[in-house]
């Protein structure tokens, strides 16, 4: 199967600080992939750097083997059908749901066809229809993620990035996330995210990576690295 998204030797640094060093990785349609690792090893900077937010000083990332991403700017990567659920959310949380959606739409050309997306998302997440004219910051973290999920299927993406999808949310509500992963891709996208929550993200991944201090330390089907004693030991709370 080839690849959606390619990323090789990939090498960024902060200063003269280096955060991520020499990590290959890719991603092909239909899939699920998730980046595993603690805070500080990575990640984001990962993340960023497919969106075209931070500049690597080395490596390559190409889009369906022939679109160099570390050309384009960030507005011109989302237009290739790249999506991002950010952490923490990031809404705007003075405007209301359906304003946040709007923003989802922010620079696709026709106007029809975002109302109609909205619509669908609204439709497929029928608490943020009844909340729409609601103030974004005043719902639970739980229905903020769904803003910021259907926020990102606005533009109706081929990838989406999904960085630390369960941060701060209740277990019940942490369920829910990973489920909807599930129907995303089902649906036909494929879905990049990263996460400390290594039990859940386990379950619902095709494969995974394990970062640490920037670097690719394992990685493999994910079922073979939820078996591993290393994964057990530092990732999932067992014994050594």
């Amino acid at each position: 199967m080839s690849a959606l998204l390619e990323v090789e030797d990939l090498a960024v640094s902060y200063g003269a600080v280096p955060a991520v060093e020499g990590v290959s990785l890719a991603i092909a349609a239909g899939e699920i992939r998730v980046i595993l690792g603690a805070n500080g090893a990575g990640k984001t900077t990962i993340i960023k750097s497919l969106l075209g937010l931070l500049r690597p000083r080395r490596g390559a990332i190409r889009f369906e083997g022939k679109t160099d991403l570390l050309r384009l700017k960030p507005h011109e990567i989302h237009r290739l059908g790249v999506a991002w659920v950010p952490e923490g959310r990031q809404l705007w949380n003075t405007l209301t749901v359906m304003d946040n959606l709007r923003l989802g739409g922010f620079g696709q050309k026709d106007d029809t066809r975002v109302e109609r997306q909205i619509r669908l998302m609204l439709e497929r997440f029928p608490r943020l229809g009844e909340r729409q004219d609601q103030i974004a910051g005043s719902l639970s973290g739980g229905e903020q993620q769904m803003v910021a999920i259907a926020r990102a299927l606005i533009s109706q993406p081929r990838l989406l990035l999904m960085d630390e999808p369960s941060l701060g949310l209740a277990p019940l509500v942490v369920r829910d996330v990973f489920q909807l992963v599930r129907e995303i891709n089902a649906a036909g996208i494929a879905v990049l995210m990263v996460e400390q929550n290594a039990r859940q993200a386990l379950k619902v991944a095709d494969w995974a990576y394990l970062l640490a201090t920037g670097r690719i330390v394992e990685s493999g089907p994910a079922a073979e690295i939820a078996g591993k004693e290393s994964v057990q030991v530092v990732f999932l709370g067992g014994h050594a």
